[in-house]
């Protein structure tokens, strides 16, 4: 029998700790005394209400090991000696050597092969690539995918003056949380297809300084929002070109999901990719900017509303730093 790849489910880990965006933005202007930033700016900006918050002693493999105990005690789900392969596609990570994908499966009492992959916002998209691959291959028959981000510790409260300012502020918007999702071997198609771009030229729009690299210190998010979105200069027309080439219409998907990291970006990536906004189940408001957790919160959110059963015709689209595009087409 042929062997496909299909999703068999999806779960998120949110913290129970919560910053409000007027305590985000006080806490800013005590380490900024002497520039101004109004009231409400991050809602108005970014259509940010509150953002997720880790406990302090929390990890990346704690909140991915978290999200995983979530799918795995879900019903009907392999169980976690059934896993084949386990990835990590985390931006932050418990530690630069091992890979944290070693870490989380420690915590989950795995003894299958793992190792981590990175590619910005898109890294969950990528495993999914990765997973199917590896699938169809005969390699593997259930790989869990997980990714986990404590990005809240990245916010950068102090500037050195008004220009570092909106670059700063993006920063104060991400949000923390951990998220799993498993693939299993199937004898119909799940995983219809999938496509990647990259103008890799648009690099420095978004950076997280490595503290090994140079000198020694940790960095900071530091994004230009206007350089960012045009370092996606062709990308939006190849996505489009590539759902018609997998054989879908966007029309005819049940569920789209779209990388979330801002209210404003959403609506820009609706319009890239063709779709609705109402058609896109709102995440960032009340969570932040999650990063790689964004598109496994929307499946997430999606199943547990009854918004996505076996059967659905699914759109996975990414648009990531570096910068990056990438679309996975799939029947859930």
């Amino acid at each position: 029998m042929t062997a496909y790849s299909t999703f068999s489910h999806a779960a998120v880990h949110v913290p129970s700790g919560r910053q409000t965006v007027t305590e985000a933005e006080d806490r800013f202007r005590s380490h900024n005394p002497d520039i101004p930033l109004s009231r409400g700016v991050l809602r108005h900006m970014y259509g940010l209400l509150e953002r997720t918050v880790a406990d302090a002693d929390e990890q990346p493999s704690d909140l991915a090991a978290h999200a995983a105990r979530t799918l795995f005690a879900a019903p009907g789900v392999a169980a976690p000696d059934d896993v084949d392969l386990l990835i990590f596609t985390g931006i932050l990570a418990d530690l630069e050597e091992p890979a944290t994908a070693h870490v989380v499966a420690d915590k989950l009492g795995l003894s299958c092969p793992v190792f981590d992959l990175k590619n910005a916002c898109n890294g969950v998209l990528n495993a999914i690539e990765v997973a199917d691959a590896f699938i169809r291959a005969g390699q593997y028959r259930r790989v869990l995918i997980t990714t986990a981000e404590v990005s809240t510790r990245e916010s950068r409260w102090t500037v050195g003056g008004r220009d570092d300012v909106l670059t700063a502020l993006p920063s104060l918007s991400t949000g923390d949380m951990g998220s799993a999702l498993l693939m299993e071997a199937s004898g119909r198609p799940g995983v219809l297809g999938s496509r990647f771009f990259a103008n890799s030229w648009g690099w420095p729009a978004a950076t997280l300084p490595n503290p090994y690299a140079r000198d020694r210190a940790l960095g900071h998010l530091h994004i230009d929002s206007a350089e960012l979105v045009a370092s996606f200069e062709g990308l939006p027309q190849r996505v489009r070109a590539a759902v018609r080439d997998i054989g879908v219409a966007v029309d005819d998907l049940d569920l789209v999901c779209i990388h979330q990291p801002s209210v404003a970006f959403t609506k820009v990536a609706c319009d890239w990719v063709g779709v609705d906004v109402d058609r896109v189940r709102s995440t960032f408001p009340t969570h932040g900017n999650v990063a790689t957790n964004s598109i496994p919160l929307q499946l997430a959110t999606a199943l547990e509303a009854g918004r996505l059963r076996r059967g659905d015709l699914v759109g996975l689209f990414g648009f990531a730093s570096g910068a990056s595009a990438g679309v996975v087409v799939g029947t859930w």
